[in-house]
């Protein structure tokens, strides 16, 4: 997985929890799961990339 297609996907569970008024709480907690997921994921690929652009830079 690719960070852009992290935050792809982060913004499909934000549309579909927005547009859904019928979620069961099992499903709200699925995906509320995996977009914590796809939040913690794309913090490291930021964080490595910030830490390989300070090498460069040095």
């Amino acid at each position: 997985m690719t960070y852009d297609d992290a935050i792809k996907r982060i913004e499909q569970i934000v549309g579909e929890l927005e547009q859904s008024e019928a979620l069961s709480m099992e499903a709200y907690q699925a995906k509320a799961k995996e977009a914590k997921e796809l939040l913690c994921f794309c913090q490291k690929q930021l964080t490595d990339w910030e830490e390989k652009m300070e090498e460069v830079i040095r």
